[in-house]
């Protein structure tokens, strides 16, 4: 079962030779890893020349580079430091401190890396007036050296001194490199140059100035904000004692000094106080016993209870006398009687007595009344002395707040300054206690072998990148490529049959013949047979019984007419009735291989009738063929070509012939030759191996009439089948070398 395929590419769909691949043939889903390694055989020149371009390249400019030397030092963070000073003094937080985290050691590799640290080194090197930057430089480099070629070198002036500094700086920044060794505290300073020596003292001064340059540079800043401490501690003591005198000022201007915080205003309304309540409480007193006297006396006593009374040493004598004159004058009473002299004086005495009790009782409560007096003029002295005071206080309150703000600033001033001044004792002691924060592990050495260009690593990468770009070379080389190269080409590009390959002769055989001279010189051979295996590809491709074969071709020079020469011999040879029509009226290439008499008629001389079939014929008789030719000096008449004297000539030729070949002219270039495709059972395409574009093809047959040509399909001539192996496997020429022996 056969299906028609279709060529799309302008205009209508064009059913053409049938052939159906199989599934597996169409779409292939994996990648075809032959196919990759065969367009990589194709494509070796291409990749090769790429490939040793680069390389080329690669090592010139490698040996051009001037040799780069790198000199490397370690240094190491000091993660403890201990306290050089006794406890207490000038205790510095940092002492002591927890191991650097991992950001810190980060950071001190980007400040070895600064441009600050870069100037410090170039400064301390004194590379500024260094001649490599304080002369002219001429350029140099790959880039240079390109540009050189092709541009005037510019004119250079010597540089400033700003100049030849930020041109050291640079050179410093730009070379070194600092980097953390693993997930240690120690760091690894390099310097590169093409000055082995100028490398190693770079890189030296960067590990000295990141230890010993930083360590100055920290006794530097320590005596210096130590005198800076002192000049303010001695600005802020100047300010305290200048508050501290206003704030005395102002006391004593306002009376309101003191002794123990308080104003002297204040202690005396204090005092007053104290003296006021004192008086009450003895007035209270007097006047209590004052009336408890008098309220005893109101109330018929003698006196003898008077408290004050009873506290008299005089009326305890008295009340003594009087106590033994009673018990007297009651015995005398009882021994002599009333009136008894004895007892008269004894009653006299007694009476003396009682007056000198109620005497000295009276004298008592006066005392108290004089007491009670006194007491109450204290109290209102005192109390008039108090109420002078407070009017002080109040007229002093307002001067008071004023003094909280002087004695406020006093005391910020006196705070401020002691607190500079423990400031500047701890400075005093951290002096000269400076410790480094980093060590040098290690100096580096003069280098002997350079680091830049690194040979092996440069051919290692050009070898890489010439790999890489010649296979992209030769993958843009083959997907740009448009001729045919195997029979895959044909049937997955253009969709027509593909009907076999015609080697380039000299690619099968040492011989020295012509292609149609091999055909029955070498009936055995390779060539021979690839003509054999076309004409049974053309009969296996036509749908009925050809006998009128037309061979054509998309452009010229693409082997059609050695083809159409090469497969009437073979038919020839086979005992086949066959005639070749040469129908290239503008080549006449099957009549130039014959090399036809000038006389001798031809096809276009039967088809005007001016000379017969038979005289017209030449036998090919190495093989028995005929030969309808066009002589040499026949006029160009296409319409004979296309018109109905051709179709009788063609029956009369099928009466004759067992096949008729039809050697035609190029399609796209002439017009006719699509005419005469029509007039053959069957069409046959040829196209040069690897020359003819498939859009050469694709355009002729857009061009041929649909309802009258039967495409046989199309065939590969000049196939150089010692190279056709490694162009691919979809050929059976690919295997050419595996039954070659069957050929002699």
């Amino acid at each position: 079962m056969t299906t028609a395929i279709q060529v799309y590419g302008g205009g209508n769909a064009m059913p053409i030779s049938p052939y159906t691949p199989q599934a597996s043939e169409v779409a292939q889903d994996r990648i075809d890893a032959r196919a990759l390694v065969a367009m990589f055989r194709r494509r070796l020149g291409i990749f090769l020349l790429v490939f040793l371009s680069i390389l080329i390249i690669g090592l010139v400019l490698t040996f051009r580079q001037t040799p780069s030397y790198t000199a490397v030092a370690q240094v190491s963070l000091n993660v403890k430091q201990s306290a050089l000073t006794p406890a207490g003094v000038g205790e510095r937080p940092d002492l002591d401190r927890a191991e650097p985290s991992a950001n810190f050691v980060d950071t001190q590799v980007e400040i070895i890396r600064s441009e600050a640290f870069a100037r410090r080194v170039a400064s301390a090197l004194a590379l500024p007036s260094d001649p490599r930057f304080t002369t002219v430089q001429e350029p140099h480099g790959i880039r240079t050296w390109i540009t050189s070629w092709f541009t005037a070198p510019p004119k250079l002036a010597r540089p400033t001194a700003a100049e030849a500094e930020a041109a050291a700086i640079t050179y410093v920044q730009d070379g070194v490199t600092a980097t953390r060794l693993n997930s240690t505290y120690a760091l690894h300073i390099s310097f590169s140059d093409t000055d082995p020596a100028m490398a190693a003292r770079i890189v030296n001064e960067f590990a000295r100035q990141y230890t010993e340059g930083s360590l100055a540079k920290k006794q530097v800043e320590n005596r210096d904000s130590t005198a800076m401490i002192a000049r303010r501690a001695e600005d802020l003591r100047a300010r305290w004692q200048a508050a501290d005198a206003a704030e005395q000022r102002y006391r004593i201007q306002h009376n309101l000094t003191s002794t123990q915080g308080l104003s002297l205003t204040e202690q005396e309304i204090s005092t007053y106080n104290q003296a006021v309540a004192a008086a009450r409480a003895a007035l209270a007193e007097d006047q209590a016993r004052l009336s408890t006297a008098r309220a005893q006396l109101r109330s018929g006593s003698r006196g003898d209870d008077v408290g004050e009374a009873l506290g008299s040493s005089v009326v305890s004598g008295l009340r003594a006398n009087q106590s033994a004159l009673s018990a007297q004058v009651a015995e005398l009473t009882t021994r002599y009687g009333a009136r008894h002299p004895d007892v008269l004086r004894a009653n006299s005495q007694l009476a003396a007595i009682d007056k000198q009790i109620s005497n000295e009782i009276a004298r008592v409560i006066s005392n108290l009344a004089a007491k009670t007096r006194v007491s109450e003029g204290r109290l209102a002295s005192l109390s008039g002395t108090l109420s002078g005071a407070q009017a002080e206080l109040a007229g002093n309150n307002a001067a008071t707040v004023e003094l909280n703000n002087l004695a406020q600033n006093n005391k910020t001033a006196r705070s401020t300054y002691e607190s500079y001044l423990t400031r500047y004792q701890e400075q005093l002691a951290r002096l000269g206690t400076e410790q480094a924060d980093a060590s040098v592990l290690k100096l580096a050495a003069i280098p002997d072998t350079p680091t830049s260009p690194n040979i092996l690593l440069n051919l290692i990468l050009t070898t890489v990148l010439g790999f890489g770009f010649g296979l992209v070379a030769a993958f843009l080389t083959e997907m740009a490529f448009t001729g045919l190269t195997t029979g895959d080409d044909i049937e997955q590009r253009l969709g027509v049959r593909y009907l076999g390959a015609v080697p380039l002769l000299a690619s099968v055989t040492k011989s020295a013949k012509s292609p149609p001279s091999a055909i029955a010189a070498e009936p055995r051979s390779a060539f021979a047979e690839s003509i054999r295996s076309l004409r049974a590809s053309i009969t296996f491709a036509a749908h009925a019984p050809a006998k009128v074969i037309a061979i054509t071709s998309a452009l010229a020079q693409e082997g059609k007419t050695t083809t159409s020469i090469c497969l009437a011999r073979s038919m020839g040879l086979a005992g086949e009735k066959v005639v070749l029509v040469d129908c290239d009226l503008r080549r006449h290439g099957v009549s130039r291989f014959l090399r036809t008499e000038a006389d001798r008629p031809g096809l276009m001389q039967v088809l005007r009738g001016e000379a017969t079939l038979e005289a017209a014929l030449v036998e090919d008789t190495a093989t028995g063929m005929m030969v309808l030719p066009i002589a040499a000096d026949d006029d160009f008449d296409g319409d004979l070509m296309i018109g109905d004297k051709m179709d009788g000539l063609l029956d009369a030729l099928r009466d004759r012939f067992d096949v008729i070949v039809l050697d035609t002219a190029p399609v796209l270039p002439i017009a006719d030759a699509r005419l005469m495709l029509g007039k053959a059972d069957v069409a046959v395409f040829v196209a040069r191996w690897r020359k003819t574009p498939d859009h050469a093809i694709r355009s002729a047959l857009r061009l041929l009439p649909l309802d009258r040509i039967h495409l046989a399909g199309i065939a590969l001539t000049k196939v150089d089948i010692r190279k056709q192996a490694r162009f691919g496997y979809g050929d059976s020429t690919y295997y050419y070398h595996d039954y070659k022996g069957y050929y002699a």
